[in-house]
């Protein structure tokens, strides 16, 4: 099992990746990929309440908080769409789901030609989003961070 767990605000209990999230419309289950990385960050990867998930953004770090493929946008990319889909997975959901989907990066240009990535990611439809260009991001040598929204029909 992997080393992921979720947080009930209300209790502060924690559950780990495959066990039943409380499923009340208004109770916010909050998730942690990386807890002492979000903890030392003062965040948390992502929260559902009810139907709708947020995610915040993802990066290509691992564990310890070092930058994964550095100088490398592809690479980057898709390990950030990797933890993205652990945390929809976690939660029940897929990239079908997503509704919204935010890119910031460093390099526009380089983001653009390796965006075909993409397709794979998204199979049906493409999210609402916004791409922007940013002068840096949290950490130097991050060239890239993606954020989603996703919601669940019933």
């Amino acid at each position: 099992m992997a080393s992921f767990c979720s947080c009930n605000n209300e209790d502060h209990s924690h559950k780990t990746v495959g066990e039943a999230s409380p499923k009340a419309a208004d109770t916010a289950v909050y998730f942690y990929l990386r807890p002492q990385l979000e903890k030392e960050y003062g965040y948390t990867h992502a929260v559902q309440i009810g139907d709708d998930l947020k995610i915040s953004g993802a990066v290509s770090m691992d564990d310890a908080g070092v930058i994964v493929a550095p100088g490398n946008m592809e690479q980057q990319m898709k390990n950030c769409y990797s933890d993205l889909e652990k945390i929809l997975q976690h939660y029940g959901y897929s990239f079908d789901d997503v509704v919204a989907e935010n890119v910031y990066t460093t390099d526009m240009e380089e983001f653009i030609r390796v965006s075909g990535f993409r397709h794979s990611i998204y199979k049906k439809q493409f999210p609402t989003g916004t791409w922007l260009e940013v002068k840096g991001l949290a950490v130097k040598g991050q060239l890239i961070e993606i954020d989603m929204e996703a919601h669940r029909s019933k």
